[in-house]
């Protein structure tokens, strides 16, 4: 989308979308990848729709915090890239498609929280998309891996990287150098996700958290999410100063004054975003 090009609203882009689905509810804006045939595959179709939505969910007043996940029929958060198109490409036209933004730059990019609601398996890229989000919750049956070795390759998506931002470098490269793929369980014990929930409390668990989060000032959010992810990003002293400078930019907004006046009267506040 060029600069000058407004997006419609997520819903509107979304419905011109075969791969992509959108809705909202409370602020909390859901994003279901649905290309069942081919378990969410991430294919150049399925990148530019996601690609797409994102940017109207950004610019949408009536999107705090995102979910995104699997159409249930697809039985797979994103079983990974579409190994059909990477056989296609060579050295060039991979390089000409691995140009940022890419879709795991988007999400990781987004100043609104996204939370992975994890309903299946996250491969390859995959599991390099829900590394771009900020909070990932797995249901119990889901796997995740890196198994690009397996095809003479490797992560190309941010995994080498995020992956051991979140994991430590030995749980990296042990999964990145075997190909192994791992259920939610152990996902959660060295830290690719942070929670794990059966089949009852799935959902609930991760449509409480997004309510949590869309109840807060979107100002608050956005810039709290900065200061977080600056965390890993910077040296200590660096992260310290920018921290210290966002928290004194919110006291120039009405949302600061507000959240502190409800707290005060006893009150729901009533965010203006600004």
């Amino acid at each position: 989308m060029s600069d000058d090009e407004t997006p419609g609203s997520p819903e509107q882009v979304a419905c011109g979308c075969e791969t992509v689905d959108f809705d909202v509810e409370k602020y909390v804006g859901t994003i279901t990848l649905n290309r069942p045939d081919a378990r969410n595959a991430l294919n150049a179709q399925l990148r530019a729709e996601l690609k797409d939505v994102l940017d109207a969910v950004e610019a949408s007043s009536d999107v705090r915090v995102v979910v995104l996940t699997g159409a249930p029929e697809a039985k797979a958060f994103v079983a990974g890239a579409d190994v059909k198109e990477l056989r296609e490409r060579d050295a060039l036209e991979q390089r000409e498609a691995s140009k940022r933004p890419r879709v795991y730059e988007y999400v990781d990019d987004l100043e609104k929280p996204v939370i992975a609601a994890i309903n299946g398996h996250a491969l390859g890229g995959g599991c390099e998309l829900a590394q771009g989000c900020d909070v990932r919750i797995a249901h119990e049956r889901a796997k995740l891996g890196q198994p690009e070795i397996n095809l003479g390759i490797m992560p190309g998506g941010g995994g080498t990287q995020r992956l051991t931002r979140l994991v430590g470098e030995g749980q990296a490269m042990r999964l990145i150098l075997s190909g192994e793929i791992i259920d939610a369980e152990e996902a959660r014990d060295i830290g690719l996700v942070d929670q794990v929930c059966s089949d009852d409390e799935f959902e609930d668990r991760v449509y409480e958290l997004a309510g949590r989060m869309a109840d807060k000032s979107p100002t608050a959010l956005e810039l709290a999410k900065k200061a977080v992810k600056a965390s890993s990003r910077t040296d200590l002293e660096s992260g310290i100063e920018y921290e210290a400078e966002l928290f004194a930019l919110l006291f120039a907004s009405a949302d600061k004054n507000e959240g502190i006046d409800a707290f005060l009267e006893d009150r729901d506040p009533e965010w203006q975003d600004r």
